[in-house]
């Protein structure tokens, strides 16, 4: 499917279904890092894909709201918190984010790898999610800082990955364009971790995480 498209619930809905399960299950290692210890309160969960990480956060007492533009992941995403006993802690939403964004404020935001190809636009839906973040509430981003090892060598490029621009934490900071001493930057840099290759190789991955909380009164 050519690039334009991949930012749309069709083209997603079709990569879903060329698989039976396209994540890992397992919520993302970062999130679990920087929200174990926090008090748990409202979060919300987009891009939720198959629901591991609002599946992990509804276990840990918040009330979660998963968004994701593919109907067919939120119905893997609904089924997973069946199976897991916390389906009256999270609500499924389905939204184009480029076009609509859920109501109200939350005590946690979190963005984890919103990457996608064609004209999907990533810093306008990050600026809404620092909007939908409540006082003393914090917003997580986490997103890859470049192509996979095994696309850099071999020179593949997925409708994933064809185009997308990977920006540094920094630029994403920036790019927020948040109140001055309105904010607190609680993390902003690269790390690295290791993932399988489709070919089942190990592989170090260079992402990016930026942690800020709104000043204010709230949960910690």
């Amino acid at each position: 499917m050519a690039d334009e498209h991949a930012w749309d619930g069709e083209f997603w809905d079709s990569r879903y279904l060329e698989s039976d399960r396209m994540w890992s299950g397992n919520p993302n290692m970062i999130l679990v890092r920087e929200v174990t210890g926090m008090e748990p309160g409202t979060a919300l969960d987009l891009g939720s894909g198959e629901g591991a990480d609002a599946v992990w956060l509804a276990r840990r007492g918040w009330r979660v709201t998963g968004v994701d533009i593919s109907r067919v992941a939120l119905e893997r995403a609904a089924r997973h918190a069946e199976e897991a006993g916390v389906a009256g802690r999270i609500e499924w939403r389905p939204h184009d984010l480029g076009t609509s964004f859920p109501a109200g404020t939350f005590d946690l935001v979190s963005a984890c790898f919103l990457h996608s190809g064609g004209d999907m636009p990533r810093e306008k839906i990050l600026r809404n999610a620092a909007a939908a973040v409540a006082p003393g509430g914090v917003l997580l981003v986490v997103g890859h800082a470049g192509l996979p090892p095994w696309e850099e060598h071999d020179g593949h490029h997925d409708a994933h990955h064809h185009d997308v621009h990977l920006p540094t934490p920094q630029e994403v900071l920036e790019s927020l364009e948040l109140p001055e001493g309105e904010w607190e930057v609680l993390l902003c840099e690269e790390y690295e971790r290791t993932q399988q290759s489709p070919e089942g190789r190990p592989a170090v991955r260079t992402d990016n995480v930026l942690k800020v909380r709104r000043l204010g009164q709230g949960v910690s």
